[in-house]
């Protein structure tokens, strides 16, 4: 556990919002057009929560039917996505009293996301959540994406900080991983994930939600209502 944590670094899709839910709505929407059943959808879409647009797109190729045209699609369900959020993405619970007392304690903060540049900004301005950060460090500005160390290892030196002296908030595998091989004292809150899938044990805390993981940490005395 780290006593005065140098700065404070964070996931974006499914840590501070619910974009991985209304990604998977659109996933199904559009498998069903495809015949496919909302569970084997929703079981193919866990497999891909926290990883890089590229990665998702190639292990399409490997899920939708072989008749299937995988470049159009990706556009559509990517237009679609962007459809559905142009009236604004949720925020997660307990995200905003998280930011406002690590923000009261004048400790940096980062996002570290696999989203690219203006979407991750987008959707950061819109959930009125992008003042509270420093840096935004997103998946196109990285030569490696999560589970590598990268992102946060980028993170951590935008804010002029090491990583090791940092606190990372993550929701998927991959990104808990890349948080842990960078350093960082990390709390894992699961999100969306493939079913009977066990979580990784790397010395990751594991909290239910944003306030519990603030009270693990210290940030709170008792967890938030």
């Amino acid at each position: 556990m780290l006593n005065s944590p140098a700065a404070y670094l964070f996931d974006m899709d499914g840590l501070l919002l619910d974009t991985e839910r209304m990604f998977l709505s659109a996933f199904v929407t559009l498998t069903e057009d495809l015949q496919i059943a909302r569970e084997e959808a929703e079981a193919f879409f866990g497999t891909l929560v926290g990883t890089s647009s590229q990665h998702s797109t190639a292990q399409l190729h490997k899920f939708l039917p072989k008749s299937t045209d995988v470049a159009e699609f990706d556009l559509r369900w990517r237009a679609l996505h962007k459809e559905n959020v142009t009236n604004g993405v949720p925020v997660k619970p307990f995200a905003l009293d998280v930011l406002q007392a690590i923000r009261s304690k004048k400790v940096p903060m980062a996002v570290v996301t696999s989203t690219h540049g203006p979407a991750a900004q987008h959707h950061l301005e819109t959930a009125g959540l992008l003042p509270f950060f420093d840096t935004v460090c997103t998946g196109n500005e990285v030569a490696a994406n999560k589970p590598d160390p990268e992102p946060y290892l980028e993170g951590a030196r935008r804010l002029g900080v090491e990583a090791t002296h940092c606190v990372a908030f993550e929701d998927s595998d991959l990104g808990t991983t890349a948080a842990v091989r960078a350093g960082c004292f990390t709390v894992q809150i699961p999100d969306l994930r493939p079913p009977n899938t066990p979580l990784p044990d790397l010395g990751q805390l594991i909290a239910q939600d944003l306030g519990h993981a603030a009270v693990q940490i210290g940030l709170f005395d008792k967890p938030l209502t």
